[in-house]
């Protein structure tokens, strides 16, 4: 395929927001839709392609917003319907696209859905839903285990069966055996596409199809103390069954009936299991969410691994994508450090496939620590004290160094962390040193070079600290040598090949450096160079 007619999902950069969390229009301490419109700007000037918004669907918060009541609302704390038709008109106007969160496999226990399923188990909504009776003994139809804590299994008094919940108990599960279901979630997805929403991030989509028996899981071999409860056994039979690649290929022709729109899957597996979401014939998610960066050890050997394991797995023609920061895990900045999360972003916008940025990561934003009395996280509440938390990534945009750091006039459902006062937008975007800094240039970089976007991943060394790839197309390359470690380190050419100009450096003091027979890499530095002379002038 040409480049100039790639999908635009293949070359755009995508930027996750946290709706509660961006910007407070309405000075109730909680994000909005009017809130991200103001703001849009912003991520114009970042240079982002796609927004992708966490729900704003009406919920009643048990798990904010992830437990949804109306699939074809807009719940009032975000706003309004006309909010999000203005916010889409705006984000369309300025170049961006709009993605929402599709959450599927499970809806609130206050959805009218549910409200008619557990009525009797004759009424003609039961089956949408997991129901069975109780075991021999009285008690859950299997071992199942909740990834919220507890039994997956609660139990319905009023028509002594069990329905099954994933997550938290006001979150069941839909039976996505049940053709109606599959037919209404799809109906769903017309409404916003036809909106002119530009695709779905779907939610846990790995999970939607369950084992027909019910079989127990077996125990986790691997499971160590200290870790959340829900693994001390493998989810064989709850998840990723091959049934679920039939309910996908259905998704992806409901998005296939709209012109430029894309399915991307939230998918927590090995690449060798996550690289089937593309679908038999490449007829499943366009992007299954690969977020092996989320866990990654932090050195060259561990990294280089990962890209050469998942571009080793990939299917003929498949796009691949990188993740570093989500709404369910710590920030990057803290996981590998400060000064390494500059050397994270060059990783992350040089790698081969479709990146999605974290909101706040560009500023380097850190996880916050929260006091017991201001958790708000129901996974926290259900599992306290091995850190499995999600608030310390969730708090409010940095946007200046007014009390409330720009977020809200009011006081935010979060605290917003103690060094907003320096690091928020307004300081960081007047600071060409910074790492917001380096996010644009290393954004307006992949613009500019096709071979960023769509060249291919040519690994070239990782030894120590070091790690050395290449990106190349029609003869033309460019060498990304990234330092890992926070000690100097120096490369001879030779093989390595790079003789060339620097364009950018993680340092912002060496643009236009010509590099001859061989490199010196400062601490928690890496370099983009144009190693074929297309680019340098």
């Amino acid at each position: 395929m040409a480049e100039s007619v790639k999908p635009w999902w293949q070359h755009g950069v995508f930027y996750q927001i946290y709706p509660r969390s961006f910007q407070d229009s309405n000075a109730d301490g909680v994000g909005d839709i009017r809130g991200i419109m103001d703001r849009l700007p912003y991520l114009q000037a970042l240079g982002v392609d796609a927004i992708w918004l966490s729900p704003i669907f009406p919920s009643p918060m048990a798990d904010f917003g992830y437990d949804i009541s109306d699939y074809t609302g807009v719940d009032r704390l975000f706003g309004s319907m006309g909010d999000f038709e203005a916010l889409l008109d705006a984000a369309h106007a300025g170049g961006l696209k709009v993605i929402l969160d599709l959450v599927p496999n499970h809806t609130s226990d206050q959805h009218p859905w549910f409200l008619e399923s557990r009525r009797s188990k004759d009424n003609p909504k039961r089956d949408w839903y997991i129901w069975r009776d109780p075991a021999t003994d009285g008690g859950p139809p299997n071992n199942w285990l909740s990834e919220f804590g507890g039994s997956a299994w609660n139990y319905d008094a009023s028509t002594a069966q069990y329905y099954y919940h994933a997550f938290l108990s006001q979150q069941p599960d839909l039976n996505w055996r049940n053709p109606a279901v599959r037919h209404a979630i799809q109906d769903v997805m017309r409404f916003w596409l036809r909106k002119g929403v530009d695709g779905f991030r779907v939610d846990v989509i790995w999970h939607l199809i369950k084992d027909a028996e019910f079989r127990d899981n077996p125990l986790n071999s691997a499971f160590q103390e200290g870790r959340p409860p829900h693994e001390r056994l493998s989810p064989l039979h709850s998840t990723d069954q091959p049934e679920v690649h039939d309910v996908i290929a259905e998704m992806r022709r409901v998005i296939d009936e709209f012109d430029s729109r894309v399915l991307i899957g939230e998918i927590y597996l090995p690449p060798e299991r996550l690289v089937t979401y593309y679908g038999r014939d490449l007829g499943g998610a366009q992007l299954p969410f690969n977020f092996a960066l989320l866990s990654a050890p932090w050195n060259a050997r561990s990294i280089e691994k990962i890209i050469h394991d998942y571009e080793g797995a990939l299917p003929a023609g498949a796009w691949p994508n990188w993740v570093l920061g989500n709404h369910d895990r710590p920030r990057v900045a803290s996981r590998v450090g400060h000064d390494q999360a500059r050397v994270a972003a060059m990783l992350l916008l040089t790698l081969r496939g479709t990146p999605t940025l974290y909101y706040g990561d560009e500023l380097g934003m850190r996880q916050v620590a929260i006091a017991p009395d201001q958790v708000r996280d129901p996974f926290e509440k259900n599992v306290p004290d091995i850190g499995v938390g999600r608030d310390g990534c969730r708090t409010p945009m940095q946007w200046d160094a007014t009390r409330y750091a720009g977020f809200s006039t009011s006081t935010p459902w979060l605290p917003v962390a103690e060094d907003s006062v320096h690091e928020n937008v307004v300081n960081l975007a007047a600071d060409m040193r910074s790492i917001l800094s380096l996010y644009k240039a290393l954004i307006g970089l992949r613009r500019k070079l096709p071979l960023l976007q769509l060249g291919d991943y040519v690994p070239v060394t990782a030894d120590g600290d070091l790690l050395l790839y290449r990106r190349e197309r029609s003869g033309s390359s460019l060498t990304i040598a990234l330092n890992l470690g926070d000690q100097p380190v120096s490369i001879a050419s030779g093989a390595a090949r790079l003789s060339g100009t620097i364009l950018l450096s993680t340092f912002p003091d060496r643009a236009r450096e010509t590099i001859e027979g061989g490199l010196d890499l400062r601490g928690n530095e890496g370099v983009i160079i144009d190693t074929s002379g297309i680019y340098a002038g």
